[in-house]
């Protein structure tokens, strides 16, 4: 069963909780916080793309920088999103009709206005995961694989992909599905997920999973974006990794092999962050000393357009 993590308070009354499961680890890999379900697999939508980032850079893709991070990306849509997945693509050869991600319009507030300010609709450009596609699409172009048929479980890069998830977690893969843009979605335990991140956190100088880790935390803006969680909480640390799933999952990885993850049960993303600098101070992470870190430690509840409230980590997370 999942546990409650947070709760809902507006004024003095507690208005609604939200139930999840969170484990964290410490450098050694032993647990120092574990509630709800952690052995339990999970989907963990766009959490995977770091690792399937990973697979993507054995396989021969040739990407660093701000563009490895892209491929590691959901990002909100921002004009530099855009500009570095055409670079992407460009440099394999293809332009976006290449692209079988679900179109969609961007995720970015500011974005999105300006988009639909322009006239725009729905595309597989501005969807968010298309600096993921289009990295997938550059490593088939790299081993002359077919670039049609890239999406299908059983083409030779998803099955690449697959396997590096696994060696990464430790464990086989539980479950295969369809993610919301049409790639292949494995499924984890809580642990395998943690493994994978942590993996990813300590690479050895020079190798594959330092140039994710390095990439995705030097250019956490290609990750996210524009003040988005996630792209924050990177910049507060570090030489972290870190990376928001869809359906409320979030997993963070530290440079010294602490790791969590966690997937808040009914979906919603307005607990997630929360709950994950509550296991940050688990850890020993000194959140207040850092303002994103104490920023995000609760989320307001507005009423009027003011701040009435928290969302606040439940005492099963801070009890310890």
């Amino acid at each position: 069963m999942h546990a409650l993590v947070a709760e809902v308070w507006r004024g003095d009354f507690l208005e609604s909780v939200h139930h999840g499961t969170v484990l964290a680890v410490g450098p050694d890999g032993r647990t120092v916080l574990g509630v709800g379900e952690p052995d339990r697999p999970m989907y963990p939508r766009s959490s995977n793309k770091p690792l399937q980032a990973l697979g993507m850079l054995r396989a021969g893709l040739g990407l660093d920088g701000e563009l490895l991070a892209l491929a590691c990306a959901s990002h909100s849509g921002e004009a530099f999103h855009l500009d570095g997945v055409r670079a992407v693509l460009r440099g394999a050869g293809l332009d976006t009709g290449a692209l079988r991600c679900t179109a969609a319009l961007p995720i970015g507030e500011a974005a999105l206005r300006a988009h639909l300010a322009a006239g725009g609709g729905p595309t597989a450009l501005t969807m968010n995961c298309s600096g993921k596609h289009a990295a997938m699409l550059a490593t088939c172009v790299a081993n002359d694989w077919d670039t049609a048929s890239y999406l299908d479980p059983r083409h030779p890069l998803q099955q690449a992909l697959r396997g590096t998830v696994e060696e990464l977690a430790g464990e086989r893969v539980a479950a295969t599905g369809v993610d919301g843009c049409g790639a292949p979605l494995f499924a984890l335990t809580y642990g395998g997920l943690a493994r994978a991140f942590a993996a990813l956190a300590t690479g050895p100088d020079g190798s594959p999973e330092q140039r994710v880790a390095r990439a995705m935390n030097r250019h956490a803006e290609y990750v996210g974006g524009t003040g988005r969680d996630v792209t924050r909480l990177m910049r507060a640390l570090p030489g972290s990794v870190a990376k928001d799933g869809a359906e409320g999952v979030y997993a963070l990885a530290l440079p010294d092999g602490s790791a969590v993850a966690l997937k808040i049960a009914d979906g919603s993303a307005r607990a997630r962050p929360v709950v994950l600098v509550a296991a940050l101070r688990r850890l020993g992470v000194v959140v207040d000393a850092d303002a994103v870190l104490a920023e995000l430690a609760t989320a307001p509840v507005l009423g009027h357009g003011e701040p009435v409230g928290a969302v606040r980590p439940a005492r099963t997370l801070l009890d310890g």
